[in-house]
């Protein structure tokens, strides 16, 4: 038992080192809490008892028991509350953990108390935490799959969420956010009758010309309503000034963005004054965009894509799901999340085919630039590493806005038609990263190059031998249900490597009706029959949806994601309900719910409790008179 006890010690340790917590095993260097555990004992001697680990995290201790016999994870007592019995607190890892937990918040100055109840192995574990105060109050949280919340950098949030209940600072930013958006929304109703497509255009075109304002050359307060320049003809004057400023050319793709923005000064209803605002629509939402969003975006260094989410909240104000438009933005959470599959590193080189608003290389460029070691490699990133396509002239422009405001990145944006660039001259951007959320639906046997899996083909293709490509599609590209689709797998088989799918949240494109999937490749590598494939059922990502609000993370979230990752890059075994790891087949559904197979093994106890469960019902059958159901029938009863 003791051998089993110290591997459990060893994968907590490896647990605590990948989270960057750093506790004392079996007593504490800190000297208060070591002289409190001196009279810790779990027999309630009096003398010294230790758990497994002991420390301090910010104004936090933390207190770690473990058990490695998952059976010997909790004992509860006749009323359901955790036992506090002697057998029970030296037997059971989060008794153990509750003890110790109220012996220090009861003989230390510390006050903010969380203990871990700890049972299992690195495959089939639990890992309980629960929050003690100094009145010995407790509370049982959501079992965790790691230390991640609990670190220098988000135990904070983890406490204001979990704890005390209330919004964090960045769950008010986004509801405020959302609030805009909303109002901004209407406002562009009621006072603009603009299309949907021309809706994004103002805010982004409004935001450009706001810039410009930093070099003194537009304010808002010239927006006058003057008829022969108008408020409309001064803005559209700001962005094209500003589209010179940050150096987009040649001269065609500036052009083509500049006449995106034209129905800004075209439009009469725009650069009228309206009675009700005794201003210029354009003024008014000048006005909301420079006090709500210009300053957000120019000044919170994020990888956030803030028009995205603009444009993500008029198509659901719409009453549409974005589709109609040929547009499903990828939320902030799964770009960034890409970026992490990937393990980006400043000398990559990232192209997405499908940019859309450009989510995709913000995330990138934030991430690379975290890891820029000087300034020289910082321009690179910027400048030479990020490249883009997108055909809709209307995203475009919208693309390269948003790269614009968030430190350049837009000069290798183009505006065409992913399809028509050849493969072998898109390998001559040397793309060593490629990402992308293609068009969904949009394929048939009539238009078979629009499948999904015609553009993950063609992204592959475009991508230097040994590219890492990491693509979010629906579930049933994966399947090849189709005759066109399933030669479209045997065809990636042939020339690229799949290394894995992970099923993702069935409210990840919250209002589309999209079931998701991420599937990640190599490029250039013919796919080995031998392969060890993953596939993870991420379903469970700590992301829920809100009434009025949308997809919103909970605080299971963080936990959720390094669980994958740390599966993901075999950090870490995982049961089969969440990993299975195989060889595949083209012919295969490449899903998780294809090969899952249940690998856990009954204890004693599910076996007694399933014992147990039969007899009571054989019972109650036979009380009932339908003894009958339990009768042994011979062959010639069933001729």
């Amino acid at each position: 038992m003791a051998k089993k006890e110290a591997k459990t010690d060893l994968w907590v340790y490896e647990l605590l080192k990948q989270a960057n917590i750093n506790l004392d095993p079996q007593g504490s260097s800190v000297m208060e809490i070591d002289a409190a555990l001196k009279s810790a004992s779990k027999k309630g001697t009096g003398k010294a008892g230790f758990p497994e680990y002991v420390g301090v995290v910010k104004d936090y201790l933390l207190i770690i028991e473990d058990k490695a016999d998952l059976s010997r994870h909790v004992k509860l007592d006749p009323m359901g509350n955790i036992s506090a019995e002697i057998n029970a607190v030296i037997d059971y890892a989060v008794n153990g953990a509750v003890f110790y937990g109220k012996h220090l918040a009861n003989n230390t100055s510390y006050k903010k108390v969380i203990a871990f109840g700890i049972s299992g192995d690195e495959k089939r574990h639990r890992i309980s935490p629960i929050y003690i105060d100094e009145t010995e109050y407790y509370r049982e949280l959501p079992e965790v799959e790691s230390f991640i919340t609990f670190n220098e950098d988000n135990i904070d949030e983890y406490y204001i969420r979990e704890i005390l209940r209330e919004n964090t600072d960045y769950e008010k930013e986004t509801a405020e956010l959302l609030k805009d958006a909303s109002a901004l929304h209407e406002d562009l109703r009621n006072y603009g009758n603009l299309l949907d497509t021309e809706k994004p255009l103002i805010v982004s075109g409004i935001l450009l010309a706001l810039r410009e304002s930093e070099y003194k050359n537009f304010s808002v307060q010239d927006l006058t309503g003057d008829t022969v320049k108008t408020d409309g003809q001064k803005i559209y004057d700001a962005i094209s000034a500003n589209l010179q400023r940050a150096n987009v050319s040649p001269d065609v793709k500036k052009d083509k963005i500049l006449n995106q923005f034209a129905f800004i000064k075209d439009t009469v209803k725009l650069n009228e004054i309206e009675p009700k605002l005794n201003e210029t629509p354009l003024k008014y939402f000048a006005k909301f965009l420079d006090a709500k969003i210009y300053k957000s975006i120019r000044y919170i260094n994020s990888a956030e894509d803030y028009i995205g989410r603009f444009y993500g909240e008029f198509m659901s104000y719409s009453g549409g799901d974005g589709q109609t438009l040929g547009i499903i933005l990828t939320p902030k959470h799964i770009t960034q999340l890409f970026c992490d599959l990937a393990d980006l590193q400043p000398d990559d080189i990232v192209f997405d085919p499908c940019c859309g608003t450009a989510g995709f290389l913000i995330a990138a460029m934030y991430n690379m630039l975290e890891k820029a070691e000087n300034d020289t490699q910082k321009k690179s990133i910027r400048q030479k590493q990020l490249h883009g396509i997108e055909m809709r002239p209307n995203m475009f422009a919208i693309a390269t806005t948003n790269m614009i405001l968030r430190g350049d990145g837009k000069s290798n944006l183009i505006n065409d038609d992913f399809f028509k660039q050849e493969a072998n001259k898109l390998q001559l951007k040397q793309s060593s990263v490629g990402m992308m959320n293609p068009p969904y639906s949009q394929g048939s046997k009539q238009n078979p190059d629009l499948y999904e899996l015609s553009f993950v083909e063609h992204l592959l293709n475009s991508l230097v031998a040994g590219a890492r490509c990491i693509v979010i599609v629906p579930q049933s590209s994966m399947t090849g249900k189709t005759k066109e689709e399933q030669i479209l797998k045997e065809s990636i088989l042939k020339r690229h490597t799949l290394e894995g799918v992970i099923t993702l949240n069935k409210d990840t494109f919250y209002g589309v009706g999209v079931m998701p999937c991420i599937a990640v490749f190599t490029s250039g590598e013919p796919h080995p029959g031998d392969k060890i494939c993953k596939f993870i059922n991420f379903e469970n990502d700590g992301y829920k949806v809100a009434p009025h609000v949308g997809l919103i993370e909970t605080e299971s979230a963080k936990d959720r994601k390094q669980h994958l990752l740390d599966v993901w890059f075999g950090r870490m075994e995982a049961e089969t309900k969440f990993c299975v790891q195989t060889t595949i087949e083209a012919t295969d559904e490449w899903l998780h719910s294809f090969y899952y197979f249940n690998d856990e093994i009954p204890s004693e106890e599910d076996f007694i409790k399933t014992i147990g469960d039969y007899l009571t019902f054989e019972f109650s059958m036979v009380m009932q008179g339908r003894d009958y159901l339990f009768e042994e029938k011979n062959d010639d009863q069933f001729k």
